[in-house]
């Protein structure tokens, strides 16, 4: 037998990669787990994940993979709805099963599901036997979508336990990359999630769009895949190439001509057949590529040459219909050619009867190779394949068109296939396609500003994309663009640059530009106006929004069309409801509940958030909690997915201050994974999980939460979130006596408040500024603060800013009368954690009472220091939360102790936290030790991670 026959394809054995195999193979059995696998195409992903899902303790769990394809057409959710369908071959056998025959556990628990899963029916139509009934439509794409991914995680944490594969991440759809988001944000317990990715091809190099980082239940793993060094290449060839010595010398040559990617290696040895005597010299690693593919294919017959030629112009995995036309063969012909070239490892079947390629680089080195009349002929002929497919996959015809030179059709299919985007709710493929038609040259005047319009508009619409500012600036500069288009384009790429982190200057600069340049354009003028009155975003005084709120209310005096009305209105009215303006509640009578068009609703819907959101900053929580009822619905009918994002962000920091914290965390946390992206919505979410860690004590995860709400950038911040946030952080350094360092916080806060000249967002941090004051001895300066922050609110519609002040003037005067006054005006507005905090100050004499209310609302650290007072009182402090004699189960004084273990807490630190001493802790901690079977803090951290 020829000594190529008996050439491996691939290694027999693991060569470099034994200490990543090792720690996914401790980890992924035993909890759940986030894999981040990530490196250069060929470099071995897809075979250590392989080796993963072969190794016994991995394979007895249910598996599921799934494949992001180049050249998709749009389909949210594609590569995980992919690896569902991996079940269905089990759905017959469970069908047909005899009574006495009990079907697998996976597809037990699938019947188990609650009506929510049915929403994952028409994706999946192979379960549908197993999955509930459809439930109603919304009539809301974006919040079907929602549905859609929580259906998802319930399904998933029903086949647990399980392991989720999600391969080639940079082709995902955005529906794809938010569903991963999604689960790996709060993945089910018995959930592991792995993921491959290259960086280099990702849009800003995040393969989920955002930064991650893995929840602290959740084990997290990122394993950077290098090219190997010369002493793994050798190993790798000799075990391909079995019996042939591998020199030294060879094995070098073979790491240079390589640069050490396994699959290069494999390419390079199998275009070798069997022996180390020949290595081409002076040839470039594509060339040697294209060389091994030309060799594998020269003892094949012409059918097969056309049939690889063919899948090598498709791009995507096709079936054999597909494959013949674009080959020009007949079906029998082409599966005879198609079995030919399995066998000699140059088409693979992916998925059932549909055949591509191993590796994008073995399709790339066969499309290299054809010459540019063949490739056209090809593209030409693929068009004509796919044009007859419903519905059209308009992506792929876009791409064979523009390679085929067939310009116009390009341009249609292109634009066709943005559109078509855009209404399946997946703006990644849409913007990308507007982004490379604008690249075109020699478009006409009309098609650039059509164009260019349309990528601001989609890009403003949606949550999850590639990033067109840069595409639009660029069009600014374009000298296609006409006048009239400018200013539009340029108030589009405005309105972006607000929600980007650091840019909310520049966007500023851009807004009033465009203004300037929309003379001739009322409407959008107005528009850039309402964007450049808004009072809560950046550093901007208020003095420098009012006149823009002006030019607002001009407008609007002869504006009769209802959208644009609303619009102005979103703005307008939560911007003058933010800062306490008396008249707006009052002048709200006349906003209607219900409008005709989805364009009027949706701008409804934007202007009942908005105001939701200023009712919640002001302290009208009754209000605010109407006004997010109407909006959500309007913006579900609607469907706006960015105001359904606000709104959710403002019911989270709403249900902060109204004490409805079961599962506050939690929600938040999954929201913020959600919209991590969203300057707005991530920020203000970030500001109530760092405020809910101060009240369990959990300093490292509030610092980390309250730095993100923008107070080390005020300028490009939500100002009130910011403030929010430097109260939260010197509330959280005076808890911990750095009074030096609560003084910096205030101080940098104070400055914000003064430059914006809003006091009514200082209801938070007024009165942590004044105790910090009067702890390190400046009276004065707490008296004047006092004063200055009651003038500040004197004329304001500010119910939390008036109890707040309540709690200033306890603070100066130690008067306990005045903190019951605090505690009545918090109580009034049903913020119930600031009511007992005044009550504690007002040394109140039911401190166990309150104690317990303080545990059963979550915040440890206040329930530990009321039991402290009673203690240091002489009163005996009452157990709390029940029984003695938990056994082997935590009580939950040591639940607290293991959870301030796993943030890192050192004993002493958790002592001053829980108020107890040293000693007590460290026998805490022992037992919890003890309890858990952990031989470690950091084994603990583990384990209640």
């Amino acid at each position: 037998m020829p000594r190529s026959f008996l050439l491996r394809t691939s290694s027999p054995v693991l060569v470099g990669r034994s200490e990543e195999l090792e720690v996914l193979v401790s980890t992924v059995p035993r909890r759940s787990t986030v894999v981040m696998i990530e490196g250069e195409a060929g470099i071995g992903k897809t075979r250590l994940v392989d080796e993963l899902l072969a190794h016994p303790d991995v394979a007895r769990l249910t598996v599921l993979v799934g494949h992001c394809q180049p050249l998709r057409e749009p389909f949210p959710y594609g590569a995980v709805i992919e690896a569902l369908r991996s079940l269905a071959p089990r759905v017959p056998a469970a069908r047909s099963a005899p009574a006495d025959v009990r079907p697998a556990p996976t597809l037990t628990r699938l019947s188990a599901l609650s009506p929510l899963a049915g929403a994952l029916r028409p994706l999946l139509p192979e379960l549908a036997e197993l999955l509930p009934p459809q439930p109603e439509p919304i009539g809301d794409p974006h919040a079907e979508r929602h549905r859609t991914l929580r259906a998802t995680r319930e399904v998933l944490a029903a086949i647990g336990p399980a392991v989720l594969v999600v391969e080639d991440l940079q082709w995902a759809d955005d529906g794809t990359r938010q569903l991963l988001r999604f689960l790996m944000a709060d993945p089910p317990p018995n959930l592991s999630v792995v993921i491959t990715y290259r960086r280099e091809d990702l849009a800003g190099h995040l393969p989920l769009g955002t930064a991650y980082r893995p929840p602290d239940h959740v084990a997290g793993i990122l394993l950077q895949l290098r090219p190997l060094d010369v002493d793994a290449v050798r190993v790798l060839a000799a075990a391909i190439l079995e019996h042939e010595p591998v020199s030294e010398e060879f094995a070098d040559r073979l790491h240079e001509r390589t640069a050490g990617i396994p699959f290069v290696v494999e390419e390079l040895l199998r275009s070798l057949h069997g022996t180390a005597a020949r290595l081409p010299d002076e040839v470039e690693v594509p060339v040697l590529l294209r060389d091994a593919f030309a060799d594998r294919l020269a003892g094949l017959p012409d059918l097969a040459h056309r049939i690889v030629h063919a899948a090598a112009v498709l791009g995507v995995p096709a079936g054999v219909e597909q494959l013949s036309v674009v080959a020009g063969i007949d079906p029998e012909h082409a599966e005879l050619a198609l079995i030919q070239l399995a066998r000699a490892g140059v088409l693979h079947e992916t998925h059932p009867n549909r055949y591509g390629f191993r590796h994008v680089l073995a399709q790339q080195a066969v499309y290299d190779s054809l010459e540019g009349p063949a490739r056209r002929q090809l593209h030409l002929a693929a068009i004509d394949a796919l044009r007859g497919t419903e519905p059209p996959p308009l992506v792929q015809l876009a791409e064979h068109s523009r390679r085929a030179g067939r310009r116009t059709d390009w341009l249609r299919y292109g634009e066709e296939a943005a559109d078509r985007a855009t209404e399946v709710g997946d703006p990644a493929v849409a913007t990308g396609l507007l982004q490379r038609l604008l690249a075109e040259p020699d478009l006409p005047t009309s098609e650039v500003d059509r164009l260019a319009t349309k990528l601001g508009s989609v890009a403003y619409a949606g949550l999850d994309q590639h990033d067109p500012v840069a595409t639009l600036d660029r069009v600014l500069s374009d000298q296609r663009l006409s006048t009239a288009a400018r200013g539009e384009v340029r108030l589009l790429l405005g309105r972006l640059l607000v929600r980007e982190s650091g840019r909310i200057a520049e966007a500023r600069l851009t807004i009033g530009q465009a203004v300037d340049e929309l003379a001739e354009r009322p409407d959008l003028a107005a528009r850039g106006a309402a964007l450049l009155g808004t009072t809560f975003i950046g550093d901007t005084p208020l003095a420098e929004h009012l006149p823009w709120l002006e030019r607002v209310d001009e407008y609007l005096v002869s504006c009769d069309q209802l959208e644009i009305r609303f619009s102005l209105l979103a703005n307008l009215l939560g911007s003058r409801l933010s800062i306490g303006d008396p008249a707006v509640l009052s002048d709200l009578t006349a906003l209607p509940t219900a409008v005709e068009s989805q364009a009027e609703r949706r701008q409804l819907a934007r202007t009942r958030c908005n105001l939701a959101d200023s009712c919640t900053t002001i302290g009208r929580f009754d209000q605010a909690r109407e006004f997010l009822a109407s909006g959500i619905r309007l913006a579900a009918e609607a469907g706006s997915p960015f105001v359904v994002s606000t709104a959710r962000s403002t019911e989270v920091r709403l249900d902060w201050y109204t004490g409805n914290w079961s599962g506050l965390t939690e929600r938040a946390t999954r929201l913020l994974g959600e919209y991590r992206d969203l300057l707005p919505v991530a920020s203000e979410l970030s500001l109530v999980l760092g405020l809910l860690a101060i009240t369990r004590g959990e300093w490292p995860a509030a610092a980390e939460h309250l730095g993100r709400t923008g107070v080390h950038s005020p300028q490009d911040a939500i100002t009130p979130i910011a403030i929010g946030g430097y109260a939260g952080l010197a509330r959280m350094w005076l808890a911990q006596d750095d009074l030096t360092a609560a003084t910096a916080i205030v101080e940098r806060g104070l400055q914000l408040v003064r430059r914006k000249g809003v006091w009514v967002w200082a209801a938070d941090l007024a009165p942590v500024a004044v105790s910090t004051l009067l702890a390190t001895g400046r009276v004065a300066e707490a008296a004047a603060l006092t004063d200055e922050f009651a003038a500040g609110i004197a004329d304001r519609d500010a119910p939390l800013a008036q109890a707040a002040l309540w709690s200033c003037r306890g603070e100066i005067t130690a008067d306990p009368e005045q903190f019951r006054s605090a505690e009545a005006a918090y109580r009034a507005l049903d913020a119930v954690y600031f009511a007992a905090q005044a009550s504690e100050r007002a040394e109140t004499r039911d401190l166990p009472a309150l104690a317990d209310w303080y545990d059963v609302l979550g915040a440890t650290r206040d329930a530990a220091r009321c039991r402290h007072d009673l203690r240091s009182r002489g009163t005996p402090a009452p157990s709390r939360r029940g029984r003695r004699g938990y056994g082997l189960e935590l009580s939950p004084r040591e639940q607290d102790v293991a959870r301030l273990v796993s943030q890192g807490l050192t004993n002493r630190e958790i002592a001053e936290v829980l108020f107890l001493s040293p000693r007590t802790v460290e026998q805490h901690v022992a037992k919890v030790l003890r309890k858990l079977g952990a031989v470690s803090r950091s084994e603990l951290g583990r384990i209640t991670g």
